[in-house]
């Protein structure tokens, strides 16, 4: 079991699927090792084996602030340019792996095969319980009506504490934080490649919740 997420709430989405494939406590998971159990595919491990994957988008506005602002907190080689150029150079495909109009897509079209489970970042916010109910179904857990809302509910405390705790000055666990930070010229010019990249596909997002 790997996870791919390409930067849409990585860590989150580890620690939801450990919780509800171990029935984990939520004030636990912090304490324990769980990269060995749910290794991330963007960071090989000696011997990898893939079974099964599970992929989480996020819409691309609110993926790009996240995705800057991870840049920024680098200690080795961070990002010190603004915001637009960061924007641009994502619109660019010019930053770390490669394009993510490209790399969803791909993911978008194998979302029925069976060894794939593929999420959306917006649905922890919007539909948690549809959404905690399709990963115990593809994780193979079986549990009853009572035992899904406790799974729910503890999923639900994880997610307010991981978005308690960003320390960054704008919240990136949030669904809509990318229009604390577009100018009005922005947006229009990211909705227009939008469009342009994204025009084949049935693919589509939330960007207000």
């Amino acid at each position: 079991m790997v996870l791919m997420s390409l930067h849409a709430g990585t860590s989150l989405l580890q620690e939801v699927v450990f919780l509800v494939s171990q029935g984990a406590d939520p004030d636990e998971i912090g304490l324990m090792n769980i990269d060995e159990q749910l290794p991330v595919i963007e960071y090989p491990q000696p011997g990898l084996d893939v079974i099964q994957v599970i992929y989480m988008a996020r819409n691309p506005k609110d993926l790009v602030v996240s995705y800057y602002q991870f840049h920024r907190s680098l200690r080795t080689m961070s990002y010190r340019g603004t915001f637009q150029e960061f924007c641009r150079r994502f619109m660019s495909d010019k930053l770390a792996y490669g394009s993510w109009f490209e790399h969803v897509q791909e993911f978008w079209e194998h979302r029925l095969d069976s060894n794939v489970l593929f999420l959306k970042y917006e649905d922890m916010f919007k539909d948690l319980g549809t959404m905690v109910e399709h990963l115990a179904r593809f994780l193979g857990v079986s549990c009853d009506k009572t035992q899904l809302e406790v799974l729910v509910e503890n999923c639900n405390q994880l997610i307010e504490q991981c978005c308690k705790s960003e320390a960054l000055s704008i919240s990136s666990c949030r669904v809509g934080v990318w229009r604390d930070v577009f100018t009005v010229s922005m947006n229009e010019t990211f909705d227009a490649y939008y469009r342009q990249k994204m025009a084949k596909s049935d693919l589509s997002f939330d960007f207000y919740l």
